[in-house]
């Protein structure tokens, strides 16, 4: 549960903080500065303690003692009508509850920018959306999707990313002595993501863009598993029986080649392999290598050399 509850309006901060049963006023320390706050609780350390978001009254700043046992504190906003996207810098401990005004204010705020009708002006050039341009695989998940990193000691969340309609896909470890890689839908695109557990500032690192796997993988509807090469030169699917699809990276063509359509030259191209198994079993398990894709069925374990080693 969050450690404290807090609310705002334009010209206060209110914190709700649950006390133990046996905690007493005399037990209870807060000091106020214009831009911090410290909470004690009897001899322990500082249950509540940082630096505010924004300045305060201090000298107005008042906390009482409900009859529900829970610790009350006000806070009095020094800039008036400004609002807090966090309460106290950094500290993710705390749940902000926002009530049924403040969120119809701010649906009224964004009102100019939706509408219930998909394409209102579709003879306007370039419109925002055409809903028979849509697809299926365009379709965002209903579920929200969060990515969340853990301290290994405290098992505290130290981080939580909401990825929107950035879709998981799948993980990969690229390097036996980093975390292992995500892959994230990007648009029509797939970015790989190499996490860094001893770079706090710059955790996450854009490490390989597989073009136009995004929205290829959402047109599989048989996919079962999805990998790369820990060289990022192909990745790869499987269906739940027999196929399993390859996609390289574009490379570079020894023969000039060019687009009839836009009478441009291409310079590179990328392939897709399209491999059947010769079984119909279940495939339980698949695994990428730089130069060979292992796929496991229930009786089989099959070797697909997809780049040629030295």
């Amino acid at each position: 549960d969050p450690l404290y509850y807090w609310q705002q309006t334009e010209d206060d901060v209110t914190i709700t903080v649950h006390l133990p049963q046996d905690i007493t006023k005399d037990d209870i320390k807060i000091h106020f500065s214009p831009d911090n706050i410290c909470v004690s609780l009897k001899d322990q350390p500082p249950l509540m303690e940082g630096k505010l978001y924004s300045s305060v009254d201090h000298e107005s700043c008042t906390w009482i003692i409900r009859e529900d046992k829970s610790l009350e504190i006000s806070l009095i906003k020094k800039n008036e009508g400004s609002r807090w996207p966090e309460l106290i810098i950094g500290d993710t401990r705390g749940e902000f509850v926002m009530d049924s005004s403040q969120c119809s204010e701010i649906a009224e705020s964004l009102m100019h920018l939706t509408s219930e009708v998909m394409n209102p002006n579709p003879e306007k050039e370039n419109p925002p959306c055409n809903a028979q341009e849509l697809e299926e695989c365009d379709a965002f998940l209903e579920d929200g999707a969060s990515l969340c990193r853990f301290d290994g000691d405290t098992l505290k969340v130290t981080h939580i990313i909401n990825l929107g309609s950035n879709q998981y896909l799948f993980s990969v470890v690229v390097n036996p002595r980093e975390m292992p890689c995500f892959c994230l839908r990007h648009d029509v695109d797939a970015l790989l993501w190499q996490p860094h557990s001893d770079q706090p500032e710059n955790m996450w690192e854009h490490i390989a863009t597989f073009n136009a796997l995004g929205y290829v993988q959402a047109s599989k509807q048989d996919k079962k598993f999805m990998a790369c090469a820990p060289d990022y030169s192909y990745a790869a699917l499987c269906e739940c029986l027999r196929r399993v699809f390859i996609y390289r990276q574009p490379t570079p063509l020894a023969t000039v080649l060019y687009n009839r359509k836009e009478g441009r030259q291409v310079g590179q191209v990328a392939k897709q392999l399209v491999a059947t198994l010769e079984a119909s079993d279940p495939i339980l398990g698949f695994q990428a290598t730089s130069e060979r894709l292992f796929v496991l069925t229930t009786k089989t374990l099959f070797l697909i050399k997809v780049n040629s080693g030295n």
